[in-house]
């Protein structure tokens, strides 16, 4: 397989965001030192990633090359058997690193590769699709939280449930990314409940105000996409809503109090950025 089909298939450029989440999982679980373990743990949530949007390509191949003919699959660039194969055996290695740091973080790990697998196999016209994604991203939250601590805080508890509300939102664009509208708005309120969020601890904590306005901000451009609604409009919100996933984990960090981690999260917010210029995030 050649590197670019590779990459394509990866959707590697928002392999940032993931790593963010990452780090505000562990933070949120009160990890106060990263060490070794935690560049295995980067390295395995990536690979579930990656492995995940394999499987993406290859159950969508149908529907690819009615819609998307110049993804790999659809393209002849590579057989959809053979990403099936890379795909699994992503998530395979994703889980045995995950194992190595313990059995809870390879429990989770598990539980999100069978979570990515179902959301890949039946996500389209899934009125549930967009909460299982969501839930993707906060088995992050959970498996980066357990490789620090089997007992798990409640700010991380909290902190996922306002991840999986801005996936909710953020998927269901997603999946009206083909048709270039958005024909029902309503989930988009729940993109509402991190800013809420943040607005209420910015109040008690002034400094979480910065991250704050930045995510809001951000987000409110990627909307106004979504209102303007020329050519590209859809797929341009879609993948600046996905770099958002930094801006919150930034945000979320913040609220702990570590603020030099939150500028960290931030710097993933600017890659993932810079890498969709040059790699498709959708």
């Amino acid at each position: 397989m050649k590197l670019r089909t590779a990459l394509r298939l990866g959707r590697v450029s928002n392999l940032p965001t993931v790593w963010t989440n990452t780090l505000a999982g562990a933070v949120l679980a009160g990890a106060g030192a990263f060490g070794p373990e935690f560049a295995v743990m980067l390295l395995a949530f990536s690979l579930l990633y990656t492995g995940g949007m394999f499987l993406n390509d290859a159950f969508d191949a149908q529907f690819d090359a009615a819609q998307r003919p110049e993804r790999p699959i659809p393209s002849g660039e590579i057989s959809g058997r053979a990403v099936f194969g890379y795909g699994y055996g992503l998530l395979a290695a994703g889980i045995a690193l995950l194992a190595w740091i313990g059995i809870a973080p390879a429990i989770a790990g598990l539980t999100l590769a069978t979570t990515i697998t179902v959301y890949d196999w039946h996500h389209k016209k899934n009125m549930l699709g967009p909460v299982v994604m969501g839930l993707c991203r906060v088995l992050v939250y959970v498996g980066a939280g357990l490789c620090t601590t089997l007992s798990l805080p409640m700010a991380l508890w909290i902190g996922g449930a306002l991840m999986l509300c801005y996936l909710i939102g953020l998927t269901y664009i997603a999946k009206q990314e083909n048709l270039g509208r958005v024909e029902n708005l309503w989930p988009l309120a729940f993109l509402a409940a991190p800013v809420a969020h943040g607005a209420w601890r910015a109040a008690a904590q002034p400094v979480i105000g910065i991250f704050w306005l930045l995510f809001s901000v951000w987000m409110l451009v990627a909307l106004w996409f979504l209102w303007r609604r020329r050519k590209g409009d859809v797929p341009r919100a879609v993948v600046s809503l996905i770099a958002g996933i930094s801006l919150l984990d930034a945000m979320l960090i913040a609220g702990t109090g570590s603020v030099a981690l939150a500028v960290l999260a931030l710097a993933g917010f600017g890659v993932t950025l810079f890498f969709q210029r040059y790699i498709a995030g959708t």
